[in-house]
């Protein structure tokens, strides 16, 4: 389905210039100057245009004609002895189907032919591999990106398909780890059963370092570690997702180590899930980012406040940025070939500087085709609270020994992957988040 997304690329250039597209695909990467191969994978906006996920490969596009040129790598029996199976031309043309196909040596030999006025590049690393050409061309390093950043965060029918397959296998890959958790147990082990589904199921490409954290490293908002021991009484935050054809699950549960969340695991639970409802709720065509975060955290602040962790008026809560102290992230961000994806930011649009949403990853109108992640959370970071409670302009909204008493606690995250359509929503992630759902589906 590559060729559908080169003709909405093609669309936004003038088709009368005489000028042409320009991108490196990723080169295979060792380890710190040894032999060894980190897992290759693509270079995004590479395979967005060619669907080729294989290491050394360049393309061109010639914006008059429309034309797909190729350039693959010419493999030796070498290359074969160590690393298996070589393409031919032919499999490469059938796999890919380009118009032109070449070895990559030709790369400039093609440029030189097509005498292009104005050459498209990604950025000025990748300009340079064309600056051995006679200069009567110009190199443009801005339009590329922002038009494939255009093209990538309006999803096709056959991307959204890709990721529902990516969620499938993820729901699947959730409940066995929701099943098997138990006291005692160290958190690579979850990490492992989790994998195994995945690649049970043909994905062989996590999405991002997965979070697989209990106890007080649920606070930590990118803990990668994943080596302590779960313990009993302990909330586990798994956020994690591997790739379908490059596109990505990412979503997150919070569930207890032992299939019970205890009174006060409850309360906070609720409260960000309430948070997440509101949001789902609001999704649609022209609704704002930054003001979906902002129902979030007041829902979330509301729920606080009834749990009597936080004091006073929800108004002044959110004007003192109470909120921030709890929930120290963006409500969520664009997802696609990279978990974190292009497009949060259009040209001109500025981060909002405030606490808590500074960090917003998307603010622009949803429109129908984006997928973004919603993941409202509440943590209890001692590097943060600490401050807030000797503060004296902070701490009269906090109960400073509920709070105090909560400092090991970690943290509650809930994450779904939402597609925006012409009337609402989809929701791709089918993974209990009540919590008696959640109870039952841990002690079945």
């Amino acid at each position: 389905m590559q060729h559908q997304h080169r003709e909405k690329l093609f669309s936004l250039f003038d088709d009368n210039q005489n000028g042409v597209v320009f991108v490196q695909g990723k080169e295979t990467m060792y380890r710190y100057g040894t032999d060894y191969e980190f897992p290759f994978r693509q270079e995004s906006n590479f395979w967005y245009l060619t669907g080729v996920n294989e290491a050394d490969c360049s393309l061109i596009l010639d914006l008059k004609t429309e034309e797909y040129h190729l350039f693959v790598p010419k493999r030796d029996a070498q290359y074969a002895v160590w690393h298996g199976y070589v393409k031919s031309k032919e499999q490469y043309v059938e796999e890919y189907k380009p118009d032109h196909l070449h070895y990559q040596n030709d790369v400039l030999k093609v440029l030189k032919e097509l005498k292009p006025d104005v050459i498209y590049c990604l950025d000025d690393e990748q300009a340079e591999f064309i600056e051995d050409l006679d200069r009567n061309f110009t190199v443009e390093t801005e339009s590329l990106i922002d038009a494939l950043t255009y093209c990538r965060v309006l999803k096709t029918d056959w991307e959204l398909d890709q990721m529902r397959e990516a969620c499938r296998v993820n729901n699947l890959a959730y409940l066995e780890v929701m099943k098997a958790i138990k006291p005692g147990m160290y958190e690579y082990e979850l990490k492992a059963i989790f994998n195994k589904v995945q690649i049970e199921n043909g994905l062989l490409q996590d999405a991002y370092n997965g979070i697989f954290a209990s106890g007080v490293n649920a606070s930590i908002l990118h803990y990668v570690e994943n080596k302590s021991l779960i313990k009993d009484g302990d909330l586990f935050l798994m956020d994690a997702g591997f790739e379908c054809n490059g596109y990505a699950a990412d979503y997150t549960r919070t569930f207890p180590a032992n299939g019970k969340y205890t009174d006060i695991q409850k309360g906070i639970y609720n409260s960000v899930l309430t948070g997440m409802t509101a949001v789902l709720d609001t999704i649609k065509p022209g609704v704002k980012m930054e003001d979906l975060h902002m129902l979030a955290s007041r829902t979330m602040m509301e729920g606080l406040k009834d749990l009597d962790i936080v004091r006073g008026d929800i108004d002044d809560l959110m004007n003192e940025n109470i909120f921030a102290l709890f929930f120290p992230h963006g409500l969520g961000h664009f997802l696609g070939l990279d978990t974190h994806d292009v497009g949060g930011y259009p040209k001109g649009v500025d981060r909002i500087d405030r606490p808590g949403i500074q960090f917003l990853r998307a603010r622009r109108d949803l429109q129908p085709g984006m997928v973004v992640t919603i993941e409202p959370g509440i943590y209890f970071v001692p590097a943060v609270l600490y401050p807030a409670l000797e503060d004296p302009a902070k701490n009269k909204f906090l109960n400073t020994e509920k709070v105090a008493s909560l400092l090991n606690f970690g943290g509650v995250r809930i994450e779904d992957d939402i597609a925006v359509t012409e009337t609402g929503f989809e929701n791709l992630t089918n993974v209990p988040k009540e919590v008696d759902e959640i109870e039952q589906v841990m002690n079945a």
